[in-house]
């Protein structure tokens, strides 16, 4: 068996390590293969299979930052798990019947939110229209504007560190993300959506339609 082979399947490079070789041979090995591929290697999603042995996790974990260090690789994962089947039977039932038997947790707001004004959702919160400045929106789960953010959001409250907050124009005074916080958050300086999330515990901000932060999602799921 050779030490990493190589495919890709979907948008993602999966890696199949050998967990008996030593680390440094699996590095040797994945940078005889990347250097391959050049600028491909820029950005790329890369699963890494090591195993079901102790210390898988911990050797994807180094493994994830000699390859973005080395190749400016995007995101290390390992691969998803296997479904349980009360998730199965969830699947089943939500594309068998178009989630109708499920009711809505989002609070859809049309309208501009004006400074001064505050909203709070249950869980999730739409707006469609702008967020000025001096206006804060507040809720449990995800926080989606269809316009431009300009005020305070405060997404996955009190401790929902997987919300996010996303707007088409996104340029917030401030950002709260479960218990984090951020202020004075960059944009980008051309007209498209961004996207704030918890990476290493801090928010960072992405173009959503680059980063695609549900792409491996094997079903549409619901928040």
């Amino acid at each position: 068996m050779q030490p990493v082979r190589l495919k890709g399947v979907g948008d993602s490079l999966w890696l199949t390590l050998d967990p008996g070789c030593p680390e440094d041979d699996l590095k040797a090995q994945l940078v005889e293969l990347f250097e391959r591929m050049k600028h491909l290697a820029v950005n790329a999603r890369v699963v890494i299979d090591a195993g079901q042995n102790e210390g898988a996790g911990d050797l994807i974990r180094r493994l994830e930052t000699f390859l973005k260090e080395t190749f400016h690789v995007g995101a290390v994962t390992p691969p998803p798990g296997k479904r349980s089947l009360d998730e199965e039977k969830t699947r089943t039932q939500d594309m068998g019947r178009s989630w109708q038997h499920r009711r809505s947790d989002v609070l859809m707001l049309a309208g501009r939110v004006r400074s001064g004004q505050k909203v709070k959702a249950r869980k999730h919160l739409l707006i469609l229209g702008d967020v000025n400045p001096g206006a804060e929106i507040e809720a449990a789960g995800d926080i989606l504007v269809m316009g431009s953010l300009c005020g305070s959001a405060l997404a996955g409250q009190p401790e929902n560190s997987d919300a996010i907050v996303t707007a088409l124009d996104f340029r917030p005074t401030q950002v709260q993300i479960g218990g984090y916080v951020a202020a004075g958050l960059p944009s980008s300086p051309g007209k498209t959506a961004e996207y704030a999330h918890i990476e290493d515990g801090r928010i960072v901000v992405e173009e959503y339609l680059k980063a695609k932060p549900f792409r491996n999602l094997p079903w549409p799921q619901v928040r």
